[in-house]
């Protein structure tokens, strides 16, 4: 009985520490962008249907593919732990979803056939795709979790990356319905691919919505030694007390 008192009031104590958290204007600003930029339609499973009925991929081919996804994800994060951790997050965000939205047009080509006429096999396309926008898609999330680990308070370090990624994934789900409603829309099935195009457009079009809303995220600026810090006070002040809770730690 006293243990689960003791359970109950642990849970209660970290309940009030993350919604006091998430009340901060520097946590549910990027919070709030983050969900923005994340619940723009998709069109991965009208693409999915299009790669196994039409294109034929075979299951072992797509195993090959996840775990290419995999390597990838792991190379997007080396890649801005070296090149890109000390540019600024707006600047960051700014030509990843850029990128990101001349990037995301690319299987319009596997859609068109147009690689065979260069005499480029639709798998080999694939995997090319698949690891250009998976390392992009990895640059991109990565200062979300950092901007998350400076901002953090004290004591709810843990509690608050895991509700960044229910955020994440309920964003992601969002995003997954919107896209399947602008797939029906068009009229996109598993066997009819007309309008797989417009709708690979549209949807990678949708990707600089979140652009206006950049503001949300803090000013960063670099100092002589090219380290990154807030400008913004209110987010140089939750910076230093997640600091100084490390170092108590």
């Amino acid at each position: 009985q006293e243990q689960r008192e003791s359970v109950i009031s642990q849970i209660r104590q970290q309940g009030g520490l993350l919604w006091d958290a998430f009340r901060q204007k520097s946590i549910l600003l990027p919070v709030f962008f983050l969900f923005l930029w994340q619940s723009t339609p998709t069109s991965g499973s009208a693409l999915f249907y299009f790669e196994t009925n039409e294109l034929k991929f075979e299951p072992e081919f797509l195993g090959r593919l996840s775990l290419v996804s995999s390597l990838s994800s792991l190379a997007g994060v080396v890649l801005y732990d070296q090149k890109l951790k000390k540019v600024p997050l707006r600047t960051l965000f700014k030509w990843t979803c850029l990128a990101g939205v001349v990037l995301g047009m690319t299987p319009l080509v596997l859609i068109s056939h147009a690689n065979r006429a260069v005499g480029l096999p639709d798998q080999l396309f694939a995997l090319g795709d698949d690891v250009v926008l998976t390392v992009l898609g990895q640059i991109a999330f990565m200062p979300v979790l950092v901007l998350g680990a400076n901002i953090c308070p004290p004591g709810v370090e843990e509690s608050l990356y895991a509700a960044l990624m229910s955020v994440n994934n309920l964003s992601g789900g969002a995003g997954s319905i919107l896209g399947g409603l602008a797939t029906k829309a068009l009229g996109v099935t598993e066997s009819n691919f007309d309008n797989l195009s417009l709708l690979v457009v549209l949807t990678n079009l949708s990707g600089l919505l979140p652009l206006p809303f950049l503001f949300l995220l803090p000013e960063q600026r670099a100092d002589e030694e090219g380290n990154l810090f807030m400008v913004d006070e209110a987010y140089s002040e939750g910076e230093e007390e997640g600091e100084d809770g490390s170092r108590g730690g």
